[in-house]
């Protein structure tokens, strides 16, 4: 008696048919055909290799992701479908943005999963930025009235409108060294940024990080520094009621002249210094 064993070529799970066929056969051998398939074996290292860039870009272990395409590949979708990889890969690349959204939230993958918790920002420490949070954050900001404002005559209070105190505020730096198209470019691009921002500790917190602006204006950080703290005002609450507190632009329009201003010693040397050369960086 002769006995024929059949010989069955493993299948070419790299394109999607090879990967169909054997996601079906080992949905037909039962629960413990993944563990004892070599093909399978061969399978799994080939995803965690396919899908390692992906995983490092999350900030994951390539086989975290292949753990993910595991669970995707007994999925009756994934063996029904035209094409089985790209099931599993848009499956993956969702597992993977949730994983790293719970690990920024400090939750659970599938509540990362859900919109109403992913839409929040991830947990930070305090102690991560590099300003105290008293420095930036509303609630700390308490000033305590002017008890002198209420005698002063009303020529002093009398507001200038935003228009004028911006140029008046470009033609200070003019005066003190800036390049003209320098102290124009950096003014309105920093009240355009105020107006969005709504206060001028948001405004300063968002623009000591703004590189783009930097280089559009070719100034160093000194400069830039220079002209954030000189327009908006020292950004810490001990200042806030001081005229380095207040900046140039809430000083005009409260009513003090260009005059006045070229008059406080402390803010025309702090101009003057951080000038930019012509033609260049300072």
């Amino acid at each position: 008696m002769t006995t024929r064993t059949s010989f069955r070529e493993p299948e070419d799970f790299t394109r999607s048919e090879g990967l169909r066929a054997l996601l079906n056969r080992l949905h037909e051998g039962g629960p413990g055909a993944w563990q004892c398939d070599p093909v399978a074996a061969d399978l799994m290292a080939y995803a965690a290799d396919k899908y390692g860039a992906l995983a490092r870009k999350h900030g994951l272990d390539p086989w975290e992701a292949a753990s993910a395409a595991f669970d995707v590949m007994r999925t009756k979708a994934a063996r029904t479908a035209n094409d089985p990889w790209g099931v599993v890969t848009h499956a993956v690349r969702i597992t993977c943005i949730a994983e790293e959204r719970g690990q920024g939230l400090l939750c659970s993958v599938h509540q990362a999963r859900r919109p109403h918790i992913s839409a929040f920002h991830d947990a930070e420490r305090l102690s991560d930025r590099e300003n105290p949070l008293t420095d930036y954050h509303s609630a700390f900001h308490i000033t305590d009235p002017d008890p002198t404002g209420a005698d002063e005559p009303a020529s002093t209070t009398a507001c200038c409108s935003a228009g004028s105190a911006v140029e008046d505020a470009i033609a200070l730096f003019t005066l003190l060294g800036w390049p003209p198209h320098v102290a124009r470019a950096g003014v309105e691009h920093i009240c355009q940024a105020l107006a969005r921002a709504g206060s001028r500790q948001s405004a300063y917190e968002a623009l000591r990080r703004d590189k783009h602006a930097r280089a559009l204006l070719d100034v160093n950080s000194t400069a830039w520094t220079a002209l954030l703290k000189a327009l908006l005002g020292h950004p810490s609450p001990a200042y806030a009621a001081t005229a380095a507190g207040r900046g140039i632009l809430l000083r005009l329009l409260i009513g003090e002249s260009l005059r006045a201003l070229l008059r406080d010693d402390d803010l025309v040397l702090m101009i003057s210094l951080a000038a930019p050369k012509r033609g260049g960086r300072s």
